[in-house]
């Protein structure tokens, strides 16, 4: 049974998550502004894809809402910055 306090701290870890996801929007959007990725990491953005995928094949085994809602953003983020880095680079 979950308790007042782990629900709320459960969706305190939703925002934070949702919010850290922020790095890969952030990333493909300035991609897409400079129409350019010279400078952006390929490998490291595509090491963050999976990293944030495993994640979020873990939440959806745990049944964690926290980790399966930050890490849905984060996936389509990710998916976003590689493409941006594969069409500008």
């Amino acid at each position: 049974m979950k308790t007042k306090l782990f629900r709320l701290y459960e969706n305190y870890m939703i925002v934070v998550g949702s919010l850290s996801s922020m790095v890969f929007y952030l990333q493909a959007y300035k991609i897409y502004i400079y129409q350019s990725a010279n400078d952006v990491s390929l490998l490291a953005f595509s090491f963050g894809l999976i990293s944030v995928m495993s994640w979020l094949f873990y939440g959806i085994t745990l049944k964690n809402k926290a980790l399966i809602a930050s890490n849905i953003l984060a996936v389509i983020g990710a998916l976003l910055a590689v493409s941006c880095i594969l069409i500008y680079s």
